[in-house]
């Protein structure tokens, strides 16, 4: 069972595990998922999130990719920890769920309101995750919606990191706005870069051209 925090450390450097990844590493996609001033549930709005994220998703991940899907549960006191249903509703095999491993992470402490962050991580298969209606989830999660993860609980926060193991990228759908994608290696990211490069976010487009044509234009 492959460690979380030791893989980071071996194969991201430095990285902390937390939004914004795409500008805490080097080398990284930024994309923009939802229609910029459309209302979330307008139906065109709703069938490019579905195909946006679903697309990126098979683009980065094969089935038989080995990954950690890792939950970070944001602002909970140790005695309120919910049972999120992640990993009941979205992984397939109830044998593949026995292996969740759940942590408390240090440093992420508020001494103020005595609150913590729990980190859930789940090795598996690619193919052992129900991607889509998940993605689609995490892009309801600001709004109300009968998918939403935490339902009612508005105190606690939530990120969710889908980690490629195999092809050593991290896959962070941050929320419905935007997803990040960064990768140990830049050629691992460089054909999406060409595929999709429509849906990068415009406002990183100059630092995302000089990343990934940099050597290209030489």
């Amino acid at each position: 069972m492959m460690n979380t925090h030791n893989y980071l450390h071996e194969h991201f450097p430095g990285l902390t595990l937390e939004p914004p990844l795409f500008y805490s590493w080097p080398t990284g996609l930024r994309f923009e998922i939802a229609k910029p001033g459309s209302e979330h549930l307008d139906k065109d709005n709703l069938e490019q999130m579905g195909e946006r994220t679903t697309s990126l998703f098979k683009a980065v991940f094969e089935q038989d990719d080995d990954v950690i899907l890792v939950t970070d549960l944001l602002g909970l006191s140790d005695s309120s920890l919910p049972k999120t249903n992640i990993f009941l509703k979205y992984i397939k095999d109830k044998d593949v769920r026995k292996k969740l491993q759940v942590e408390r992470l240090d440093g992420r402490f508020d001494e103020e309101d005595e609150t913590v962050t729990h980190r859930f991580s789940l090795q598996c298969k690619a193919g052992d995750i129900r991607y889509r209606p998940l993605l689609m989830a995490i892009c309801h999660e600001d709004f109300k919606h009968p998918t939403r993860i935490l339902k009612n609980r508005r105190d606690i926060g939530i990120d969710i990191y889908i980690v490629n193991i195999t092809r050593h990228l991290i896959y962070h759908l941050y929320d419905d706005r935007g997803c990040d994608i960064i990768s140990a290696e830049k050629d691992t990211l460089l054909p999406l870069y060409h595929s999709a490069s429509p849906w990068i976010l415009e406002y990183d487009r100059e630092q995302i051209d000089e990343i990934f044509m940099k050597e290209e234009t030489v």
